[in-house]
């Protein structure tokens, strides 16, 4: 009898750390969208740096939840999608429609959100125009590029946004006292619904789920690139939440001091470009509307690289092929029907409006998604589906239910909202 055949060694982790961080700059950056952005200004502008506490805690929630994405990915070998299929087939039930609907209305959405400030920079243009060139420009990108090459460009948008939005914020530095008392949590009458916007909702979406698709596309595979990946995603939402508090920053400073409202959604964000222009000139509302734009654009980029690989995953575990099938991974016939999918019907809404029906069950599956992570990361790190020296501590499963209970109260507003009533 033969004797069995020796286990090939894990690879070594890379000897310099700082050289391979990536993929957690992607999923932060794609995270971290225009109606986020907004959201955060109208925080600042409500009650001024009052809550700047919480856009930290946001970053230390998404720290912890995406190290579970990586880790569990890492540990095992698994996609989330094939993790979530060990749970049972009721998770296909909402990750399918999820991913079908909420792609048809996100893409039209992500790629407004992008027009918004080219029009501004450029009048007399067409929001439309731009619009339809945005997303044919992520898809182009997306369709041709490699990993890698797709990875650079997010670090330049990312570069770009954080540049432009902290460079403004520093003009509110005299106000030093007043923005450090911000750090002290404080739950001001009327912002308990924003302190939990900010602390669970900025930057979170399937995007953070998709972290573990991006490892695999860098090739960091297996528990030996652990601690790569924990410095990976640190650093990245360490950065995206320095991003975030600067835009309260901002809101507070140029709005509540002036008792200003913006608008909800993405009109916000230009409306705060013309505060700006008011107080400091047309240059430095064009380097806003430049910060704008690259935050927007990093997320078509994040989500039509990112959710596209989801979606080949699935087809892949539906027609059983082998994990490194090409099909499934990026460029693949599979990630590349997605694409199509993101960015050409969705188009259609720029000229038909939005279906009321389409829109609420967009509503209805996003605002669930977060708890579905939140939980599936729960229930598979703490079970024979994770090797027993990565599942979850009990620091890691505090942390965790306290964000899946969070993400799950906001389920509950957001749905409550959605209510005829």
């Amino acid at each position: 009898m033969s004797s069995a055949a020796p286990t090939p060694p894990a690879p070594a982790e890379p000897a310099t750390k700082w050289s391979v961080i990536g993929p957690g700059l992607v999923a932060a950056a794609t995270g971290v969208g225009s109606g986020d952005l907004v959201a955060t200004l109208i925080a600042g502008q409500k009650y001024g740096y009052a809550l700047l506490w919480a856009c930290i805690a946001g970053s230390i929630m998404k720290i912890v939840l995406v190290e579970g994405v990586g880790r569990y990915t890492l540990a095992t070998g698994n996609t989330m999608f094939h993790g979530w299929r060990q749970l049972g087939r009721w998770t296909s039930w909402y990750f399918v429609p999820y991913i079908i609907v909420w792609g048809f209305v996100y893409g039209a959405a992500a790629m407004s959100a992008s027009a918004m400030p080219l029009k501004a920079l450029f009048p007399g243009t067409s929001l439309e125009m731009w619009a339809v060139l945005t997303g044919l420009l992520g898809f182009g990108f997306t369709w041709l590029g490699k990993y890698r090459t797709f990875e650079k460009i997010i670090a330049v948008l990312v570069g770009v946004m954080f540049l432009t939005v902290c460079g403004i914020a520093t003009l509110s530095l005299s106000n030093l006292p007043e923005i450090l008392r911000g750090l002290v949590p404080t739950i001001p009458e009327g912002s308990f619904v924003y302190v939990l916007s900010l602390a669970g909702g900025v930057g979170g979406t399937i995007t953070l789920a998709a972290y573990g698709y991006w490892l695999t596309e860098k090739n960091w595979r297996g528990p030996a690139w652990m601690r790569v990946m924990r410095l990976d995603n640190t650093v990245a939402y360490i950065v995206t939440g320095i991003f975030v508090a600067a835009m309260l920053v901002i809101g507070a400073d140029l709005l509540y001091s002036a008792n200003i409202a913006v608008s909800q959604g993405d009109r916000g964000l230009l409306d705060l470009a013309n505060v700006l222009e008011q107080r400091y000139g047309p240059t430095m509302a064009k380097v806003f509307l430049l910060g704008f734009w690259a935050a927007a654009f990093s997320s078509v980029l994040g989500v039509w690289n990112g959710v596209s690989l989801m979606f080949a995953d699935f087809v892949g575990h539906a027609k059983r092929l082998p994990a490194d099938h090409p099909d499934i991974h990026v460029g693949g016939r599979y990630y590349r029907w997605y694409l199509l999918w993101l960015t050409f019907p969705p188009m259609l809404l720029f000229f038909l409006g939005k279906p009321t029906a389409l829109v609420i069950a967009y509503g209805v599956l996003g605002a669930l998604f977060m708890p579905f992570l939140g939980l599936t990361l729960l229930l598979l790190l703490n079970s024979r589906h994770t090797p027993k020296p990565w599942r979850n501590g009990w620091v890691a499963n505090a942390l965790m239910a306290l964000i899946s209970a969070a993400f799950v109260y906001i389920c509950a507003t957001e749905l409550w909202k959605m209510l005829p009533f």
